[in-house]
């Protein structure tokens, strides 16, 4: 079984992030996005759910999977590797760091948060970036 979770990680803004502030993601016409999904998600309920919990999540609201369906599906989806949250658009794009605690539950901070840039300094954590958008 498969994992996208950290554990007291924090997922720094790509390098090559157009936003100097954190924003919120637009919707798409009237569907939500998989940004839009996963912000609500984390943003409504810090540090309760993981990474695999909220790319899940996504997956399964875009293919309308079905609740008495989702612990098999949910076994399938991580049977083989899954992008974790540094190919999000929101730490690619959107401009919100992912923070895992020790439990690997995540929390979003805006690149131009007080928070952020105290966990940008943290030396007991794990830091990596989110993926670029464009090849260096």
């Amino acid at each position: 079984m498969h994992t996208t979770n950290y554990i007291n990680t924090f997922i720094e803004i790509a390098d090559d992030s157009p936003t100097a502030t954190a924003e919120i993601p637009p919707l798409k016409g009237d569907n939500k996005t998989a940004a839009n999904i996963q912000f609500e998600m984390i943003i409504d309920h810090p540090y309760k759910y993981t990474s695999d919990d909220v790319l899940f999540n996504v997956y399964a609201v875009k293919n309308n999977i079905r609740k008495s369906d989702l612990k098999e599906e949910r076994e399938k989806f991580f049977s083989k590797g899954q992008a974790c949250m540094r190919a999000s658009a929101l730490t690619k794009r959107y401009g919100w760091g992912v923070h895992a605690n020790e439990e690997g539950k995540i929390a979003l901070y805006g690149v131009d948060s007080d928070e952020y840039k105290k966990f940008i300094k943290d030396k007991k954590l794990q830091h990596v970036k989110a993926m670029r958008s464009k090849k260096a």
